[in-house]
């Protein structure tokens, strides 16, 4: 009985966390940044993307990505940087990605 009470719960946490997180995306096209905001987030967004370069690159040094694929995952992580640098550091995450089932619905 005890088993089944805590399952219950975890289930309805999860799925209210979904809500949430569903709800607190949605209000992402409203925010807008201060200077002040996108400078810290474009500093840190630097510096993490500078940091994915470096393991990108170790993995390549170590023979676990050749040197074509590693340029080619350095190539993708810069364009997110430049895709949210042009949109002031604010990640937009309303892009669909299940194509095939929109176009079966249409």
């Amino acid at each position: 009985m005890r088993f089944k009470k805590l399952w219950i719960i975890g289930i309805t946490l999860m799925l209210s966390m979904g809500v949430l997180n569903t709800v607190h995306a949605e209000k992402s096209d409203e925010v807008t940044l201060t200077d002040v905001q996108i400078e810290e987030m474009k500093n840190l967004q630097q510096q993490a993307l500078e940091n994915e370069i470096s393991i990108i690159s170790k993995y390549v040094e170590y023979g676990v990505f050749s040197k074509e694929k590693g340029e080619k995952i350095i190539e993708h992580l810069e364009g997110k940087y430049q895709t949210l640098e042009e949109n002031k550091f604010i990640p937009k995450w309303n892009r669909k990605h299940h194509k095939k089932n929109d176009e079966l619905s249409e």
